[in-house]
């Protein structure tokens, strides 16, 4: 990826989460743990489904790069942030930043729209059944996935391209524990009059389009269980749903409450906390959230973990 340097700023210095010295170590660990559940989690994750083959189904193939994403952009962010709590300048050069943004805003976007993909795949599931097979073979597949990424790509592209038009010179302190869009405006000596407008459209396309389609998914769904006569029927029907819609919520809410309320009435620290919320424990809940609400995937890992008894 080609930078071009508007800036006389060569690196930034990011703040980190708190100023106070005394809870700097406590939080290093706090989120050391957490990367490392993160980790484990959606690595265990991606071998279960590549080892066991009745895991090789649509559902468990969205779930398969999920939770790639999720530990490609947790390992995007924590890493540099646990430096902030022991150093005493947590220093990152400008390509670094920049770099470190456009991979965020890739894998965070890629999340938006695999969502979206997997409320289709659960639509298809509960409301047409009989045609599942077809409707979600690979070569549909495939190219949803395709579209996902380049979602993801255009989406850090535009974004990058109107950070490249702003300058930063004497004010190089991120207010925050990564590189963000919005911490980088308040850095910049460049009016952000025009960046503003551009990241509320951008980023109010990159959530909304994947909650209508959610919306729309579970609304279809929701009318097709109300249908379904037998009360195991519909209780197998929300149990498939359940793990999705409180990823979901969790993800998208997270997200909006970040970036679509205007920066004057949201401080800050809370803006920190919650991208927090979605860049560090979201990445961590959703494994944990799908295996344990998940049957399919106990019986894998029961299978994987008796035949390296066995052997």
């Amino acid at each position: 990826m080609v930078l071009r340097n508007n800036s006389s700023v060569t690196e930034f210095i990011l703040e980190g989460l708190t100023n106070q010295q005394e809870l700097q170590i406590p939080l290093f660990f706090l989120f050391l743990g957490f990367y490392m559940v993160t980790v484990v989690g959606n690595l265990s994750l991606i071998t279960l489904i590549g080892l066991n083959s009745h895991l090789h189904t649509p559902m468990y193939f969205f779930l398969y790069n999920l939770s790639f994403i999720d530990f490609c952009y947790s390992t995007v962010i924590t890493p540099k942030m646990l430096m902030s709590f022991v150093s005493t300048k947590n220093i990152i050069s400008y390509a670094g930043c920049m770099t470190q943004l456009f991979f965020f805003l890739f894998f965070v976007v890629s999340e938006s729209f695999i969502l979206s993909a997997m409320a289709y795949d659960h639509y298809v599931t509960i409301c047409n059944p009989m045609v599942y097979t077809a409707t979600m073979s690979p070569q549909v597949c495939l190219p949803i996935l395709l579209g996902v990424y380049v979602m993801g790509f255009a989406r850090a592209m535009a974004h990058r391209a109107c950070m490249g038009r702003l300058t930063f010179c004497a004010n190089n302190l991120v207010d925050h524990f990564m590189c963000d869009i919005l911490p980088l405006h308040e850095c910049s000596y460049t009016s952000t009059y025009v960046n503003k407008p551009v990241v509320f459209v951008v980023v109010g396309i990159d959530i909304g389009v994947p909650t209508a389609t959610i919306f729309l998914s579970y609304a279809l769904i929701l009318s097709s269980i109300l249908h379904i006569s037998s009360t195991e029927g519909r209780s197998k029907a929300f149990s498939t749903c359940s793990s999705h819609i409180i990823a979901v919520s969790l993800f998208f809410g997270s997200r909006a409450f970040m970036y679509l309320k205007p920066s004057s009435l949201l401080p800050m620290n809370l803006g920190k906390v919650s991208s927090l919320f979605y860049t560090i424990v979201v990445p961590m809940l959703n494994p944990l959230i799908y295996s344990l609400r998940n049957k399919d995937v106990k019986i894998a890992l029961k299978k994987t973990l008796s035949k390296k008894s066995f052997s």
